[in-house]
């Protein structure tokens, strides 16, 4: 299959090209030629398979011309080797949990798939591949623990210094090997500002290989729509009109779902649930696309000011408003919300929120008051032990670390600390080239 440009300025491009570039030469985002419905008999089948093979066929529907069954089979294997399950919390409200794998934080999934991907791409050119990303959170370190250690590849991350939680910035600063951690003097829209210049700079292109580890990737992304199905099978066929709730920054995660949707997956309906940096909702409403300069909350992996992927929502209705606004609705909620649901949840059914899934629980809750015909769930997008401050002043109590985050506490540091600014990270780059 070819991969086309959200921008439109670029020649299509082949899968190995969309995954090892990440980012098309014109700036815009690679989208897939064709997506296509999955067949009846797949959802016919689905209810009674487990993640894996569900998995595996919308893998080989995207992916199946360039890579061998087997091998998909293999990378699905070795990424999805955690359980992902769907908790009742009340009623007819569920959440999904995605923080069972190594570093608790649902971008496990795709960071994983992705550099399984790239390492068989890279394993057959023989040709060292640096991939950048920038992270306010938990990309960082899934992507570090995902590439850590692969052959031929070496990862450099962004991310704004002081503004993610302290476990987070251990989990990808103290691994070192093949991981470097770029500690940027600004915000996360700095560190991913930076990172697209990269990809746009043909003199750096020139000197080394570059490809993106965030949820511009293609690769990053398209796992993502496995655990939509997943969520869907475990509700089980007689569940009627499920809407989605997903906590959503860089929009990579709800786009997935969209996906999904385009696919042929019954739910009904997506809520777009975000902090005070509400550009996407505000887009919602009003028809108008403005981004920002973010702001910082406690649901830190969700401060972005310009959202990348919402290039690809557009893409994928025709950038109709009309159309995107009635499969998908925003929330927004502030900080003292979000403390106030983690506090309300944790007391009255003994179900312990992080800040991001917090707001996917207040924006599901909201709709299904209103809906009471419908079920849903939200997507629960990382560990609370990751965020102990922020829980703690919600309920008053101490967060013990899994031992998936404990293993981190005691590493020791290192960083390179940039300004923010394309011209530091290129001189730093250029100084590292092997």
């Amino acid at each position: 299959m070819l991969y086309h440009s959200t921008s439109k300025k670029a020649p299509a491009a082949s899968l190995q090209e969309a995954v090892t570039r990440g980012l098309a030469p014109d700036g815009g985002l690679y989208m897939p030629e064709q997506t296509g419905r999955l067949g009846d008999d797949f959802f016919k089948r689905m209810y009674d398979m487990d993640l894996q093979e569900i998995a595996l066929e919308v893998a080989v529907h995207f992916l199946g011309g360039d890579v061998p069954t087997g091998d998909l089979k293999r990378m699905i294997c070795d990424t999805l080797d955690f359980p992902v399950p769907l908790v009742h919390i009340h009623d007819k409200l569920y959440t999904l949990e995605l923080f069972h794998g190594p570093t608790m934080a649902f971008k496990d999934i795709g960071a994983r798939f992705m550099a399984r991907l790239l390492g068989y791409f890279t394993s057959r050119d023989r040709q060292e591949l640096n991939v950048l990303a920038a992270t306010s959170g938990d990309t960082g370190s899934a992507v570090a623990n995902g590439f850590y250690k692969l052959p031929g590849i070496r990862v450099f991350v962004l991310y704004p210094k002081g503004l993610v939680s302290s476990i987070q910035e251990k989990q990808f600063t103290t691994l070192g090997e093949n991981i470097t951690a770029i500690e940027v003097e600004g915000t996360f829209d700095d560190c991913q500002a930076m990172v697209k210049r990269a990809f746009a700079d043909e003199e750096l292109n020139r000197r080394m290989k570059l490809t993106s580890a965030n949820s511009i990737n293609w690769a990053r992304l398209l796992p993502q729509s496995f655990y939509y199905f997943w969520g869907v099978a475990q509700m089980g066929r007689s569940a009627d009109d499920i809407v989605c709730a997903v906590p959503s920054g860089n929009f990579g995660n709800i786009c997935a779902g969209l996906i999904a949707k385009r696919l042929g997956l019954p739910i009904v309906h997506f809520i777009a649930a975000t902090n005070i940096n509400d550009i996407v909702p505000q887009y919602l409403q009003t028809g108008r696309f403005n981004p920002r300069s973010s702001v910082a909350t406690i649901a830190n992996a969700m401060d972005v000011g310009k959202p990348s992927n919402f290039a690809r929502i557009a893409e994928l209705y025709d950038h109709s408003h009309q159309d995107i606004s009635s499969d998908v609705e925003g929330f927004v909620c502030t900080d003292r919300q979000i403390l106030a649901t983690i506090k309300e949840v944790y007391a009255n059914r003994k179900y312990l929120l992080d800040p991001h899934g917090a707001i996917g629980y207040r924006a599901l809750k909201s709709y299904l008051d209103g809906h009471p015909s419908e079920t849903g769930f939200f997507i629960e997008t990382a560990h609370p032990a990751k965020f102990t401050e922020a829980v703690k002043n919600a309920t008053g109590e101490d967060v013990a670390l899994p031992p998936n985050l404990a293993r981190f506490a005691d590493g020791k540091k290192q960083t390179v600390e940039l300004p923010a600014t394309f011209d530091a990270l290129k001189n730093y780059l250029n100084s590292e080239k092997r």
